[in-house]
């Protein structure tokens, strides 16, 4: 039996008997995908970690990932191991931007730290997290920088200040003008032939003839 043809078969199993709790499976780049309803997590992960056929004993990583554009925004994804047989499973859930995950610190201590990462880059809330709080950013971060939404800048900057002896947060000032670019590129300025496109470098003094498809604003 092929390697894929084992995890169908794990996928058919986990599915029926978690027939109520799992919407989907299936094998995505030869690796066995669950999808799972997010109220039933929990029983899903229990599950795969005390099923002799699973034995998914170590849960590796939790993450979060935005479709922004999606009515329920954020999957919040699990990864786990079973060194027993040598396999790994990805689970996935959908969550809308203010709804709840059943947290997972019952069923792995590892959830702790992954919840807190997730709720510190996306905003999704764990429920049932003892110490759900920053992880990643500091303590006066505002938002979740992972969103897709979130700006590039930031909303607000530290700084130690001297006179009051202490860090103090401002709201963010760019540190150079705005710059406006062409997207033209200065490197095609230095062939004998110069490209459409490159108007602001300077015509080759040598073996450069205007034609249909070159554009010269340089020296004539």
């Amino acid at each position: 039996m092929s390697g894929n043809e084992a995890l169908l078969d794990l996928g058919a199993h986990i599915a029926e008997e978690l027939e109520d709790e799992v919407l989907n499976h299936s094998v995505v780049h030869n690796e066995l995908m669950i999808e799972a309803k997010r109220g039933d997590i929990c029983r899903v992960l229990q599950f795969l970690r005390d099923d002799k056929e699973c034995e998914f004993k170590m849960l590796l990583t939790i993450c979060g990932v935005d479709y922004v554009e999606k009515a329920e925004r954020f999957e919040v994804v699990y990864n786990l191991l079973s060194l027993t047989h040598n396999q790994r499973v990805r689970v996935k859930i959908t969550v809308g931007e203010n709804e709840l995950v059943p947290t997972a610190t019952e069923l792995f201590s590892t959830a702790g730290w992954f919840e807190r990462e997730v709720w510190d880059m996306y905003g999704i809330y764990f429920d049932g997290h003892k110490d759900l709080r920053r992880i990643m950013t500091d303590y006066g971060f505002e938002g979740h920088p992972l969103r897709k939404d979130f700006p590039l800048t930031g909303y607000v900057e530290l700084r130690y200040d001297e006179d009051q002896r202490r860090v103090v947060y401002e709201p963010v000032k760019l540190t150079q003008d705005f710059r406006t670019f062409d997207n033209l590129s200065p490197w095609e300025g230095m062939t004998d032939i110069q490209l459409a496109g490159d108007e602001k470098a300077t015509v080759p003094e040598r073996g450069w003839k205007p034609t249909d498809k070159t554009v010269g604003s340089g020296k004539k």
